[in-house]
């Protein structure tokens, strides 16, 4: 099948729109015809060469849209289901899956690194013939695209598709790392670092889970103004004050819980000295490859725990049919995290702005 691609061919390059082949789904694969897609620093970290990546690729991994074709095997969704590529693709079977931990499973995630599908093989070609990668086994800057059954999750028809794509990664990390790993207690309160996509889906969830005091830290006040209005009931600009004594003095000795959503060790640090003794702290960005970071060892033995977290600790066939009913419902507003909408033909334009730092989340809009 022919579909309209932006193809990477190395670090440092612009995206290339052409057409390139997309092969029919094999046994428990699902094509998609994607309709939109968000644009995340995950995608930009090959383009600047942070990330190593087998090139050519085609990059997205927050796409949304409707089933076209299915392989033999696949029971979960039809041709014409609403669906979201979230994920990397469970095997199901190893050690962390059967465990619910899908999200570092052992079997898939090597092969979603390498740019290939589950099976090892990919699906994508130029029209000479020459293999294409896939990013996170789901490449979702293109029209179609092939992922493995267990990493489709289908959605309600009535769901907007080009805002609950958010919830393929960035919406899901932030909101998972609330929920799911963190787990805050009614009446605690939490810090979180970092208001991109990330930090802003868990204001939002901090506020589902009824947390008292929901302290936001960015160094931009236009996405400080944003975590106010989503429920965030402090916020503190960490380039004009310290960050940590502010977080310490707002609740009388450091939060309960903090959150990191920034990869940037420093903040991390940070994020580590805001939490109280016998806190919680989860870091949740993605810092660069062979980064370390620097905590506080005395501080340890006060009973303050470090949790890393990847992609919100999401178990998707589960959470993203809740959290598409909570958007639905109005009790997670995560269309709020769209500033701009780019046609296709424009996502260099959509990753420029990205590495400006501007706005909080673009959307593709793929037809």
């Amino acid at each position: 099948m022919n579909s309209r691609a932006a193809v990477l061919y190395g670090p440092k390059q612009p995206l290339r729109i052409e057409d390139i082949e997309v092969d029919d789904p094999k046994p428990g694969e699902v094509l998609l015809r994607l309709t939109a897609s968000g644009i995340c620093h995950s995608d930009l970290s090959p383009m600047q060469g942070l990330r190593p990546a087998p090139y050519p690729i085609v990059l997205g991994h927050e796409g949304a849209g409707m089933v076209e074709k299915v392989g033999s095997g696949v029971t979960s969704v039809k041709p014409g289901d609403h669906a979201i590529a979230a994920g990397i693709a469970p095997c199901g079977k190893c050690a962390y899956c059967v465990v619910g931990r899908p999200k570092v499973c052992q079997a898939n995630l090597p092969k979603a690194v390498a740019g290939t599908l589950p099976d090892g093989t990919k699906r994508f070609h130029t029209k000479d013939g020459t293999e294409i990668s896939h990013f996170l086994s789901r490449s979702s800057f293109t029209q179609y695209t092939v992922v493995a059954e267990s990493g489709v999750v289908k959605v309600r028809p009535d769901a907007p598709l080009d805002k609950v794509a958010l919830l393929s990664c960035g919406a899901a990390a932030g909101i998972g790392t609330v929920l799911n790993a963190c787990r805050p207690e009614v009446g605690s309160t939490i810090a979180i670092f970092g208001c991109g996509g990330l930090g802003l889906s868990a204001v939002m969830a901090a506020r589902i889970a009824n947390c008292r005091m929901i302290i936001a830290v960015d160094v931009q006040d236009s996405k400080l103004q944003m975590a106010k209005e989503l429920g965030a009931t402090h916020i503190v600009n960490g380039k004009l004050t310290d960050a940590v004594q502010e977080v310490h003095k707002i609740t009388g000795g450091g939060a309960d819980n903090t959150l990191e959503f920034t990869g940037n060790v420093e903040v991390m640090s940070q994020t580590f000295d805001a939490a109280k003794a016998a806190g919680s702290v989860y870091l949740a960005g993605a810092p660069p490859a062979g980064a370390r970071v620097s905590l506080d060892a005395r501080a340890l033995l006060l009973e303050k725990r470090v949790t890393g977290v990847v992609g919100g600790d999401t178990r998707s066939i589960i959470d993203i049919p809740r959290w598409v009913d909570l958007f639905m419902e109005g009790k997670l507003p995560i269309e709020r995290l769209i500033t701009h909408t780019f046609a296709f033909r424009d996502v260099n334009m959509a990753i420029e702005l990205l590495e400006k730092g501007e706005g909080v989340r673009s959307i593709l809009v793929i037809d």
